[in-house]
Formats: structure tokens, C-alpha cells, sequence
């Protein structure tokens, strides 16, 4: 068995490598981009993973497929990238990476209380020696209503434990849980939008949430409402976002996503007042990265030994 990585971070490649020898696997690894340039790796591999920079177009595809590569693992939870319908015309099986949703929940838990007393100015204005309590008074949470759009593993996590801190908790999913009801209450999205002091992000990239949060969408929103994104940036109109941070309407926007990552010198959001944005980071803490990175090479192993697991394209 053999398999090509690609997009392999450094904190990465000593694992994967472990897991790779301890099953007898033979690895090719790099830090490059699967594209057509870097495809060849792949010549003689079973199975390919990536992250989610990766270009699958149609030529990458057709190329692994004619190097015999029978599976691709995404090393991510997300495979909004990994181009489905053609991957599965041409017989592919495609995988997506699982962890405990502890991690991103936690970090939303974590951005939403640093938006909320405005932790951004406090740091930047304490580096320059201000000390003073202006422009920082924040807000407290059990006084603010929560919306949470996507209430699948993470969402739910997140709604959990914002419980504990007394906060009204609404949420929006076209897939209602009724767990999720012991603990938020289920609104249709324009209610959502009307209501929230507090709007989170958690549902998938699809074409119908793709662009969601625009111009109009934030025009049904509160005043002073603050945006939380840890799932991913396409869903946002940034250029529109950018215009109500600097407006005033959008109070705070706290971002782990953007629409191209790494973050590029023309993101209009680098230019937005009072916002956070950070590298991609929710999902990553050592427990995230251990168990993503052996469900990836237990996918791989699983289908090419007949028990397929976490096939995103049956």
C-alpha cells in the first residue's frame, strides 16, 4: 500500500509518518498543493490526502486516476473542495476527516467572549501603554441572545456549552435535532438574523450557503450585531462585510475563515474596523490533529482492505 500527502505541515509530517510505518504503509510526502504540476507524486500510489488548498480540477483527476490512485482522504471535515460529481464519474471514493468538535466549539467560545469585551482594542491599546477604560466597556453574555446557524456535531457542541453562561440561544439548521432542543430554540433564518446580538457560522459550504451572509442578509440584522465564521469564508461576501464593520452596523467579526487562504494582500477585511482574523485555526489542537490525521490512514486502509469508512460519495 502506498500513499501520496500532500499539503503536509511540519507539525504533520512526524505523525503521519508514525502511522505510516507502524502499518506498513509506504509515504510520499510534501509540502506543495496537489495540482497538475505536482500530480505525478502520485504515479503508482493507492490513495492520495490532501488539506483543502488542493486544486482536484478535472485534469488532476483524470491524471491520478490513469496513475491507478483509488481513493482520496481529505484531511479535513469539509470536501467542498474536492470537486464530488467528477470525482465520482470517474469511480473515485472520496473521504473527509473526522474529530471531536470540542476544539473549534471551545474557540468560538473563546472569540465570541473576545468580541464581546473588545479584547482586540484592550491588547493593541495596553501594547501602546494605554491603560484607560475608554472605548472597552464590553458586554456580558447572559444578556445577549445567541444565534447559531448549523446545529450538526460542532453546532450542537457550541450551543452546549454556551448553556453554562445563561444566554437566550437560538439556531437555524434545515435539519432540526431534537437534542439540540433541550437547549436552544429553533427560528426560521430571518428570525435569526432579526434577534441575534450574537451570530455563529457552522453550516456547510453548499451552493445555497455559498455568499449567504451578504448585503441583504445583514440588513435584517441588529444593529451593533457581531459575526462569528470558524466554518468557511466563501459563505461570507467579504467586500459587504467589510462595508458594515466600517458602517458601524456590524459591531465586531470574529474570523477563522476567509474566502482564499492564506489571506491575500487585497482581502478588503484587512481593512475592516474591529475585526479579528486568524490563520484557520479552530480545529487545531493536538488531540484535533492526532485524531484527523490517524482517521485519514484508517480511511485509506479501511477502503482498500473492502470496509470503506466516512465515504463522502457512495
Amino acid at each position: 500500500m502506498k500513499i501520496a500527502a500532500y499539503e503536509v505541515r511540519p507539525d504533520e509530517k512526524p505523525v503521519i509518518e508514525g502511522l505510516c510505518k507502524k502499518y506498513g504503509i509506504d509515504l510520499i510526502s510534501t509540502p506543495a498543493n496537489l495540482d497538475k504540476t505536482t500530480a505525478n507524486m502520485a504515479a503508482g500510489c493507492d490513495g492520495v490526502t490532501t488539506l483543502g488548498q488542493s486544486d482536484y480540477c478535472n485534469e488532476v483527476l483524470d491524471e491520478l486516476k490513469g496513475y491507478g490512485v483509488q481513493v482520496l482522504a481529505s484531511r479535513c471535515v469539509g470536501y467542498n473542495h474536492m470537486n464530488c460529481d467528477y470525482a465520482r464519474s470517474l469511480g473515485f471514493r472520496l473521504c473527509n476527516g473526522a474529530y471531536a468538535p470540542n476544539g473549534v466549539a471551545e474557540y468560538t467560545v473563546m472569540a465570541i467572549l473576545m468580541c464581546i469585551r473588545k479584547f482586540k482594542k484592550a491588547l493593541y491599546n495596553t501594547n501602546d501603554n494605554d491603560f484607560t477604560l475608554k472605548g472597552k466597556m464590553g458586554r456580558e453574555l447572559r444578556t445577549m441572545t445567541v444565534g447559531v446557524m448549523g446545529t450538526g456535531k460542532i453546532g450542537f457542541t457550541i450551543i452546549k456549552c454556551l448553556s453554562g453562561f445563561g444566554c437566550r440561544i437560538i439556531a437555524n439548521d434545515v435539519y432540526e435535532n431534537d437534542a439540540v432542543r433541550a437547549y436552544a430554540e429553533y427560528v426560521d433564518l430571518d428570525t435569526l438574523y432579526r434577534e441575534s446580538d450574537i451570530i455563529t457560522i457552522h453550516t456547510p459550504l453548499l451552493p445555497e450557503t455559498t455568499g449567504m451572509i451578504d448585503r441583504e442578509a445583514i440588513a435584517k440584522m441588529k444593529d451593533g450585531v457581531i459575526i462569528l465564521n470558524n466554518s468557511r469564508g466563501q459563505m461570507v461576501v467579504e467586500q459587504d462585510l467589510t462595508d458594515a464593520l466600517n458602517s458601524g452596523k456590524v459591531a465586531f467579526a470574529g474570523l477563522d475563515v476567509v474566502s482564499t487562504e492564506p489571506i491575500r494582500a487585497d482581502n478588503p477585511l484587512l481593512t475592516a474596523k474591529n475585526c479579528i482574523i486568524t490563520p484557520h485555526m479552530s480545529w487545531g489542537s493536538q488531540g484535533s490533529r492526532q485524531r484527523i490525521m490517524d482517521c485519514t490512514v484508517s480511511n485509506i486502509r479501511a477502503f482498500l482492505n473492502g470496509t470503506p469508512e466516512n465515504v463522502v460519495n457512495p
